[in-house]
């Protein structure tokens, strides 16, 4: 259901909103925790070791996808703020082109250039063949989550976070269903958990896709919607561009700042890689509804900044971040004192090793939630405003920070030297979004006032 998010107490607004998105991205989270639990349990460490050294490469990706299509839906929310429908229809006709371009992009590209980027990442010989075929099936059909994405990201600019749930509650089951078929039944081995993640997908977007025509005649395109004119539309284009790009650009470094570490975590042994896989797979779950929060809040914003009531904007973000910092307090607690239960579900408390050093990396981690809970905040608020240049510099900044701490500390105090990692790289991020948020928005408040001082003069 299509929700104004322009009026109303923005708080309830916003916790409203990221319930269901926060039992969205449990369910998302349920693709990999599946993953983890079906190939660790069923095929062995080596198994877990090979998805789990493919996976930055994989969120390098999908990230990249991402990234642009989260840019591209600000575009539609803002249209939808300022109450401009037929902008809003053509907002998603122009998203829907550039992403169908730069997938195939990206596609292309990362199947021609594979085996080269798992030689860079120092993937084990003995892991290698289930590592490449795993991570080349979900390139290949990298469309289908590209879409989901995009589908998943309009909707929820238009204040519904209902919907895409719906869609991924079905897609998550029947991943599990699909994996355990083709891992037990057929002997596809990790391939088959490759299958099973893009065959769950493509029912999210078919699902998101007959919603979409049943519920939201908002989101009926014409013919006219989708006609291009390079010399019309040129700056529509370039408008998601502006947004998409610099998002996609800061998702990628994130991407790439966690492929580093995992080459040099691959560097320590399958023991270190099925450790760190487990406990990152723990960590996302610690931090889902920080994240959640934060999609709200960006979705909260871009409608807002649409319609230009930017005092909604300062109490959104003052009140997520409050709420955020609690949370990170309370997630920090439970990875310190059950972080080692938690990692023994993952992969069973007979491999000891591996859930002393998980367990190690969650309580080195945890220390550091607060910095990372303001991240999710401040991240979200820029880029609801459209302005995605700061967030990019700051992910340069996790990138440099990141690749000093896996590169530089990994030599001097072993894999310990990749747990401090993220920690770092954290504060240095949320430090340099927290400032970029306040000083954009005291440029907004000016802006204003100098406008109001004109209209009267």
């Amino acid at each position: 259901m299509i929700n104004d998010l322009t009026k109303g107490a923005p708080l309830k607004l916003m916790l409203l909103f990221s319930i269901p998105l926060l039992i969205g991205n449990i369910f998302q989270q349920f693709y990999n925790i599946a993953d983890i639990i079906i190939v660790g349990r069923t095929l062995g460490m080596n198994a877990l070791a090979a998805v789990g050294a493919v996976s930055p490469l994989f969120f390098l990706i999908v990230f990249m996808v991402v990234g642009l299509t989260s840019g591209f839906a600000v575009i539609t929310g803002q249209k939808f703020g300022a109450k401009d429908y037929p902008g809003v229809r053509r907002s998603v006709a122009m998203s829907a082109i550039l992403t169908i371009f730069f997938t195939l992009f990206f596609t292309v590209s990362s199947v021609l250039l594979m085996h080269k980027l798992l030689g860079i990442m120092n993937v084990p010989q003995e892991i290698y063949k289930d590592a490449y075929y795993y991570i080349q099936i979900i390139v290949i059909f990298l469309m289908v989550s590209s879409f989901y994405n995009l589908l998943a990201s309009i909707i929820r600019a238009l204040g519904d976070s209902l919907t895409p749930l719906y869609c991924l509650i079905v897609a998550s089951v029947l991943n599990v269903f699909l994996a355990l078929i083709f891992i037990l039944k057929f002997h596809l081995g990790v391939p088959g958990s490759a299958f099973a993640l893009v065959v769950s997908q493509a029912i999210s977007v078919v699902l998101c896709l007959w919603y979409v025509k049943k519920k939201f005649p908002i989101l009926h395109l014409t013919k006219k919607d989708w006609i291009f004119n390079w010399k019309k539309d040129y700056t529509f284009a370039w408008l998601h561009l502006k947004v998409g790009f610099p998002m996609a650009i800061q998702f990628a470094i994130l991407g790439l700042s966690i492929l580093i570490i995992q080459s040099v975590c691959n560097s320590f042994g399958a023991d270190v890689i099925a450790a760190f896989t487990a406990a990152l797979r723990i960590e996302q779950l610690a931090t889902l509804p920080m994240i959640s929060f934060g999609v709200a809040l960006a979705s909260f914003v871009a409608q807002n900044f649409g319609a230009r009531k930017y005092g909604r904007i300062r109490d959104g973000v003052r009140r997520i971040s409050l709420l955020n910092v609690v949370l990170s307090i309370i997630m920090a607690f439970i990875m310190h004192f059950w972080g080692g239960e938690l990692v023994s579900l993952f992969v069973g408390r007979e491999n000891v090793n591996v859930v002393k050093i998980a367990h190690e990396y969650l309580f080195i981690s945890s220390i550091f939630y607060f910095f990372l809970a303001q991240i999710f905040v401040y991240r979200n608020a820029l880029q609801g405003l459209g302005r995605a240049i700061i967030p990019l510099f700051a992910s340069v900044g996790e990138l440099l920070m990141r690749a000093f701490a896996a590169i530089y500390l990994a030599v001097r105090i072993s894999y310990f030297g990749v747990f401090y990692a993220g920690p770092i790289a954290w504060t240095t991020a949320a430090l340099v979004l927290a400032i970029g948020y306040y000083s954009t928005f005291k440029g907004f408040i000016m802006k204003t006032r100098n406008k109001l001082r004109n209209q009267k003069s």
